[in-house]
């Protein structure tokens, strides 16, 4: 983007009402999230992102996208859920209800990117609160669905049978949901470590509401002993990242990850700064459970960390000491705002939400929908798309790296022309429909 476009885009940020989740005004500003979060990446890969972090502080936008980002949360656990109850709605298309789904992973990404800036988090102002409340349910649930291995989102058994028989309908959109809960989660949790960063700056019940409210070093010792992105299928150990999942060698296996690295990194934050030292309450609970880390603090983990030195020296430390209680000095404490309006707002008005949505937004005709496809084109370049994925692409064929694509549909890549006739009978069909 040019620095004139990446300002409108911003500019044109705005809070909406969830009422009007997915309808025109709305697909607006989620156009400009995207082509937001794109250019976000792009610019930090280049190490050329404090135009827009420059951008957003300057428009106060930070808030806004906050509260954007808790709007959509609740519109998925209640709208969603009571589109999934209804029998009568059979949209022509369900990619309307897909891109609201989306929307959270694009605000949580673009955060992600610019948070690692001191500024960005500062302009927050008071919604910081409600960010930190907002990360702390992304990893509370992730907890529990690493250690329950179940979904949080809708059952099957909430689904009407008419569902159930269609595949393709509401069931299969809830199972790309519970993917993109999985992925939105672990973008919260780097979010949270670049929060934890500047623990000197934050307000005082920001750092309350961390360490006593939420007792965010508990759980991240949580995070620690259950792994959520790493799992073992087949014998093989699997571990999540750059947004899959890969097989890791057997000498790669006590190789620390960048989400690994960000629980460390937060833990450090929490624990070894004096503000937090003096406000944390080392009972006999929180000081049992932090004592778990020692197990993991081993030689080979440190190495790819040194940091992680001090923090084996201050637990020993804490083994054979019993630390003074905070001093109970904070009278007034804020609280965060957004979620408990939101929900106070619609109150008893879900399902007729969820009927007005559909009724409006949600039941596109053909030419609404083509209408709609030719602005996502428009927004989801395949030469925009291609920067953003950190992998070269591949043979259609064989797998090699590949340089070469099909000239009319632009969607499958050869490495030579001799792989390219060999796929023709096979890609023939779907060529000619992308065409």
């Amino acid at each position: 983007l040019l620095p004139a476009e990446a300002e409108a885009l911003v500019q044109a940020l705005h809070c909406t009402e969830l009422r009007d989740t997915g309808g025109k005004g709305w697909l607006q500003q989620h156009e400009c999230v995207e082509k937001l979060n794109m250019h976000a990446i792009l610019s930090a890969s280049a190490g050329q992102e404090q135009l827009l972090t420059e951008l957003l502080v300057t428009y106060t936008k930070i808030p806004v996208l906050i509260e954007d980002l808790i709007s959509v949360e609740i519109w998925k656990y209640k709208i969603f859920t009571v589109l999934c109850r209804l029998e009568d709605f059979k949209p022509r298309s369900t990619f309307p209800i897909y891109v609201v789904l989306r929307h959270e992973a694009s605000i949580i990404n673009l955060l992600e990117t610019v948070f690692f800036y001191k500024e960005i988090c500062e302009s927050a102002g008071d919604s910081i609160l409600d960010l930190i409340d907002y990360c702390h349910r992304k990893l509370s649930l992730l907890i529990a669905q690493s250690a329950s291995d179940s979904s949080q989102t809708v059952s099957t058994a909430e689904l009407p049978p008419a569902a159930l028989l269609s595949p393709s309908f509401m069931q299969e959109l809830q199972k790309q949901a519970e993917a993109m809960e999985f992925e939105i989660s672990l973008k919260a949790l780097s979010v949270l470590r670049f929060i934890t960063d500047q623990v000197e700056s934050l307000p005082l019940s920001a750092l309350t509401r961390m360490l006593n409210t939420y007792n965010l070093p508990c759980l991240l010792v949580e995070l620690v002993q259950h792994c959520p992105w790493s799992r073992r299928e087949a014998g093989k150990l699997k571990k999540f990242e750059n947004g899959a999942w890969h097989v890791v060698h057997p000498e790669d296996e006590v190789k620390m990850t960048k989400l690994d690295g960000q629980v460390w990194l937060a833990l450090l934050n929490l624990l070894l700064s004096r503000e937090c030292q003096g406000k944390y309450h080392f009972d006999g609970f929180n000081k049992s459970q932090l004592l778990k880390l020692r197990t993991f603090l081993t030689g080979v983990l440190i190495d790819q960390l040194p940091n992680l030195v001090e923090m084996q020296i201050f637990l020993s430390h804490l083994a054979v000491t019993e630390p003074a209680p905070p001093k109970k000095d904070l009278i007034l404490e804020q609280v965060p705002v957004i979620w408990d309006r939101i929900l106070k707002k619609n109150a008893g008005k879900w399902e007729a939400i969820a009927k007005h949505q559909v009724k409006h937004f949600f039941s596109p005709t053909k030419e609404e929908l083509k209408h709609q496809a030719c602005r996502w084109a428009q927004t989801y370049s395949l030469d925009k798309l291609e920067a953003l994925t950190p992998d070269k692409p591949r043979c259609s064929v064989c797998g090699m790296e590949a340089s070469k694509r099909c000239s009319r549909c632009r969607n499958e890549w050869y490495c030579t022309e001799a792989c390219q006739v060999k796929h023709w009978p096979k890609h023939r069909a779907a060529c000619n429909l992308m065409a």
